[in-house]
């Protein structure tokens, strides 16, 4: 995570970092995650409890709800703790506006610049942030965006460039920092041709070890943060027309050498992983075989002659990134990630 955490440093090196520790710090838990960008400016997420969470284990820089306060509550909380929220929406300002606010309250102005999801659109911003500035104790006002698809420098539907030339013209004349870049931005921030100058940045799978999309994350020198290991619990062998597994999906073609691992969908693992999702087994790439179940897995040994009960699997992490499972599996690393279950043993490094 510190490794991690000095690489966004080195991409935004003018930029403050927010580092988002939102979905129980991707699943890494909260207070490993704390600690882990312990030289991060602030950190951000959007659960109210969990920002009180921090506080309560000792977290004294800023931090930030990306999503704000969703009701009267939320704002106490805020104010009591010191917790800066983002504003999307005329109600959220409603609110603000009537609430007896009790010192001061940071805020971030969300933008819409095409994500359609949360934000005021650009000829919007300025109105809003109006209101808000004529609220009494309403502190810094930092303006900012989210991209939908900043991975993909030419996006047939809407490209970052465009995204940047909505947030400009929003923001223009109007005060404050400005925060436009997750993870994917972060990564691009040094191609000239992008206007991403930002007063502070929002990473987050990145500092897990992952990508948002593009090269893999060796080529950014990203390390992965968890690995998902269990072991090798059984064994079988089967004949050419054996199957394996619920739904008696996979067929073997010839002699195949069956491992049961002790891992399943409860622990997280995506139950849609087909045939051929990659594993390791005591180092050696091999793939996945049948339906994964609750508790247990089916993989082939027939190319792993020296594995037996008790070998090392990894799912993904040291030796298998988890986005190249995530892409077998169909979904994205981020998922495998915020998925794994309370009942996993953690071991920290």
């Amino acid at each position: 995570m510190q490794h991690n955490l000095a690489r966004a440093r080195a991409c935004a090196p003018q930029a403050k970092i927010w580092a988002v520790v939102k979905a129980n710090g991707y699943g890494h838990g909260l207070e490993r995650a704390m600690r882990g960008f312990a030289a991060a400016d602030g950190l951000a997420l959007v659960e109210p409890d969990y920002a009180r969470r921090l506080r309560e284990l000792g977290w004294r820089k800023p931090i930030l709800l990306l999503e704000g306060f969703f009701d009267p509550d939320d704002l106490a909380m805020m104010q009591e703790c010191g917790v800066n929220g983002a504003v999307h929406c005329v109600e959220q300002i409603a609110m603000l506006e009537a609430a007896p606010l009790k010192g001061r309250l940071d805020l971030h102005l969300k933008m819409n610049t095409g994500m359609n999801r949360l934000g005021f659109l650009p000829a919007a911003c300025a109105a809003a942030y109006a209101r808000l500035r004529a609220i009494p104790g309403v502190g810094t006002i930092t303006l900012m965006t989210h991209f939908a698809n900043a991975e993909e420098a030419a996006h047939p539907s809407l490209t970052m460039h465009e995204q940047i030339r909505r947030f400009r013209s929003g923001a223009d004349g109007l005060d404050g920092p400005r925060s436009l870049a997750n993870s994917a931005g972060v990564l691009r921030l040094g191609e000239p041709d992008l206007d991403l100058a930002s007063d502070w940045v929002r990473p987050g799978i990145m500092l897990y070890g992952g990508t948002p999309g593009g090269p893999p994350a060796a080529a950014y020198d990203l390390r992965p943060t968890m690995t998902l290991s269990s072991a090798v619990i059984g064994l079988q062998d089967i004949g050419a027309g054996d199957v394996v597994g619920y739904g008696s999906h996979f067929r073997a073609s010839g002699p195949t050498r069956v491992g049961v691992v002790a891992c399943g969908y409860a622990d997280g693992y995506p139950r849609h992983a087909p045939h051929g999702t990659p594993v390791l087994v005591d180092g050696v790439r091999t793939s996945l075989i049948g339906r994964v179940s609750m508790d247990m897995m089916t993989i082939d040994l027939t190319g792993v002659p020296g594995a037996g009960v008790g070998s090392v699997v990894t799912l993904w992490g040291a030796g298998l990134p988890v986005d190249e499972v995530a892409q077998a599996a169909g979904t994205i690393g981020y998922e495998l990630l915020c998925a794994l279950a309370p009942r996993v043993r953690v071991v920290e490094a």
